[in-house]
């Protein structure tokens, strides 16, 4: 069985790599899987391209887990399965390199809302493909976590929620002024920051769950959402997740 290394391309890198195996096309099978399928249909699927014995069980798992299906392209010296940052909708196969299910999805454009939070700092932006159309961005007051213990803790920690509360309740405010002009077209909405802080943040900010049933669940990685997160979570938010076999 082949090693596979896993990573992440941007945009523009995945448009080059597409235009990479379109110019091998003839060499290169390919195969388009919208999410919702199950392990056991991904393998059958994978059939058409390679023998059951040599479907690698990382593509059959990472499909059926994956939010936004994916593509596999295989051949003798390209073997790639790339998840899309936004659901393929459709399914197809194909003896040689067929791009355009891929490169169709990366040239729409998708209206995003993005809301990066992490303690005292937050970052909201609405987006047309990658234009910045409407955004805010700050800080709050929340001090760290208190180490030691004893009743100074216990009116440290109380101290600290009434923090996290008042700041919580001031970013779902600006969150509301940012995303409720374009609620009703937002095609997808991410959250970016850090994992805890996000959940506690959206249990508090009721507006936001609203778009759940178009909130991706993956998390962007950002550490500063005031300063540049607003350009590193657009560019992340169009970034694929790829596995690529030697």
């Amino acid at each position: 069985m082949p090693s596979a290394r896993r990573y992440s391309l941007t945009k523009v890198r995945l448009l080059h790599l597409l235009e990479e195996l379109k110019a091998n096309s003839i060499e290169v099978g390919s195969l388009c899987l919208p999410p919702g399928s199950s392990k056991t249909e991904v393998e059958s699927m994978m059939t058409s391209l390679l023998d059951k014995e040599a479907v690698p069980e990382t593509i059959s798992t990472s499909l059926a887990e994956s939010q936004t299906g994916g593509m596999v392209f295989w051949g003798p010296h390209h073997r790639y399965l790339v998840m899309p940052p936004f659901p393929v909708t459709k399914g197809s196969f194909s003896k040689t390199c067929e791009i355009e299910p891929l490169y169709s999805l990366m040239h729409q454009e998708f209206l995003l809302g993005l809301v990066m939070v992490r303690l005292g700092e937050y970052g909201i932006g609405v987006f047309q493909g990658e234009k910045l159309l409407a955004s805010k961005v700050g800080t709050g007051l929340v001090h760290a976590r208190h180490r030691q213990g004893g009743s100074s803790a216990n009116r440290f920690r109380r101290h600290r929620e009434k923090q996290m509360e008042t700041f919580f309740t001031r970013v779902c405010q600006h969150a509301r002024e940012q995303l409720e002009p374009y609620a009703r077209r937002l095609d997808y909405v991410l959250y970016g920051g850090t994992k805890e802080t996000v959940l506690d943040f959206r249990k508090q900010c009721h507006f936001l769950h609203e778009f759940d049933k178009v909130t991706l669940d993956r998390l962007l990685n950002i550490r500063e959402p005031k300063k540049s997160g607003l350009a590193e979570g657009i560019q992340e938010a169009w970034s694929s997740r790829v596995i690529q076999w030697d």
